[in-house]
């Protein structure tokens, strides 16, 4: 007698129910305009609403890829985590210490944005804060744990985050790919 099928739980029931976002690439950019990436952008703040659609990070497009959340198609193509890795350390050499820090502060709970305007590479909120509705609490530079930063580039770095009224988070990353993060702020004497 063949025997019944396990009952799912609850929370296996509303995995199923959940679908990737199925994305795509034009250009350099990351886009969708699925029901799944506006839920997930007015829940999570993952990517940014242009023009009809959502449209994605490099580090926010890994970062759902690895999780298993979305699903970015070339063509008809589907690109795993290794291929889009591949393809954007192609274009930017330094992806990989860029995404961990993404990664990390992102599976802290923080939400991560760019920060290309400010000249850096991230903006970082405090957890369930808006972006764009509240200010973000730090400039945050991804470095790699050998690589040199000059006095002048410190410097630099730390005078973009005051202009702003932010504070500077350097995040080192080492050979593990583990992170440790040192805040800068400036004191008046």
């Amino acid at each position: 007698m063949p025997k019944k099928p396990a009952k799912s739980t609850k929370t296996e029931k509303k995995q199923e129910k959940i679908k990737k976002i199925a994305a795509a690439i034009s250009g350099d950019t990351i886009f969708s305009n699925k029901k799944e990436a506006f839920s997930l952008y007015q829940q999570s703040r993952f990517g940014e609403h242009k023009e009809g659609k959502i449209v994605y990070s490099i580090p926010e497009c890994l970062y759902l890829v690895e999780k298993g959340k979305m699903q970015v198609l070339v063509g008809k193509k589907k690109l795993s985590f290794e291929k889009l890795m591949e393809k954007f350390q192609a274009e930017d050499s330094k992806i990989g210490i860029k995404y961990a820090v993404f990664k990390d502060m992102r599976n802290r709970g923080y939400v991560v944005k760019t920060a290309l305007k400010f000249g850096a590479e991230f903006r970082v909120y405090d957890k369930g804060k808006h972006p764009g509705q509240e200010h973000a609490l730090w400039i945050l530079y991804p470095v790699k744990e050998n690589e040199t930063l000059t006095w002048h580039d410190f410097s630099a770095k730390n005078r973009v985050a005051h202009s702003t009224k932010k504070n500077l988070l350097i995040g080192i990353v080492d050979e593990e790919g583990d992170v440790t993060y040192y805040e800068i702020s400036w004191r008046k004497p």
